[in-house]
């Protein structure tokens, strides 16, 4: 359904090019998921953000790739052809509902927008379908929360209320920015079943970002890490789980402290991310690897992703890999 080929954007700031994400690349079929795991500043949402149009430009650029939907590259489309696809065939569930949300609109203007802009549906036949999507998405009495305001609902309603807006075209794409870290674990379990039990009522491909490898073993059926805004290894969820390879996803598995017999320190990634204002030449992972062997890590060029097993793409840093 989607298919992205070496995908790079870069901010132009002050301080430099920021090369946020470099060369990435990924597919996704109906009905499936695809997770994107890393620490905060891996590029992960702005993976996603640059395939809809959303990075604001300037300071972003699109610098290469091609991301095929339907016969039809996102990257180089017109703002025209992206309003057809933004909210109809592909919906975005954005990862804070508290600033995600209109706070002076009620929800019931803001479920029937997308049907307006999109289907041509007004007045009470929207309406119809705003608190149908409600009741959908778990909300109890939805004829009457649906004129509320978003201040009236606590953070997993909100939440809720998101992926009804999200879903409420039926989307043939769904991009899930951490939809679940501002909510406590009941509320995250109700969430995930909620779109997990959508894409399978309809037939609905997902990209889950998330930094929570849990919610990834549970969720996705494949899986990409990514690092410095590169993928450093992309598997099937249950090759990564068993096999995985690279240093840093070894490192990231070892840090969930699920992991850790009770009482025994946790365990931690040294040192922070580099920085991509002066991204490194070689491997970018070499100063924090204490997993593998540093001293083996490519320092003169980037290490480029190699399938080690089928569908097991890792990149072939020997450092890394050892």
């Amino acid at each position: 359904m989607l298919d992205v080929k070496n995908l790079s954007t870069r901010f132009h700031t002050r301080n430099g090019v920021v090369h946020a994400v470099e060369d990435v690349s990924f597919s996704v079929d109906a009905g499936k998921t695809l997770g994107i795991v890393g620490e905060s500043g891996s590029g992960k949402s702005v993976t996603c953000y640059s395939l809809l149009g959303l990075i604001p430009q300037p300071p972003g650029r699109i610098h290469s790739g091609s991301a095929m939907f339907d016969g039809i590259d996102l990257l180089k489309a017109t703002e025209k052809q992206l309003q057809k696809i933004r909210g109809k065939r592909v919906s975005m569930i954005f990862q804070d509902p508290m600033t995600s949300l209109n706070p002076y609109m009620k929800v019931s203007d803001q479920l029937m927008e997308p049907l307006a802009l999109h289907e041509g549906i007004k007045g009470k036949a929207a309406l119809d379908r705003a608190i149908q999507s409600l009741a959908e998405v778990g909300i109890h009495e939805p004829e009457k929360r649906v004129h509320s305001y978003p201040h009236e609902f606590s953070g997993g309603m909100r939440q809720r209320v998101m992926i009804a807006m999200a879903l409420i075209t039926r989307p043939e794409l769904l991009i899930c920015d951490e939809p679940t870290t501002a909510l406590d674990v009941t509320v995250q379990k109700q969430v995930l079943d909620l779109i997990r039990e959508r894409q399978r009522d309809l037939g609905t491909a997902v990209v889950f970002i998330t930094h929570d490898l849990a919610v990834v073993s549970e969720m996705c059926d494949h899986i990409n890490v990514m690092y410095a805004g590169r993928v450093v290894e992309s598997a099937s969820k249950e090759d990564l789980f068993k096999h995985p390879r690279h240093s840093y996803t070894r490192s990231l598995l070892k840090s969930i402290p699920a992991s850790h017999p009770k009482g025994d320190p946790l365990y931690t990634i040294a040192g922070l991310p580099p920085d991509l204002t002066r991204p490194p030449v070689g491997c970018a992972f070499q100063p924090r690897n204490r997993i593998g062997k540093p001293e083996l890590c490519l320092t003169d060029r980037h290490p480029a992703l190699t399938e080690v097993s089928p569908g097991h793409f890792v990149q072939n840093c020997p450092g890394c890999l050892a």
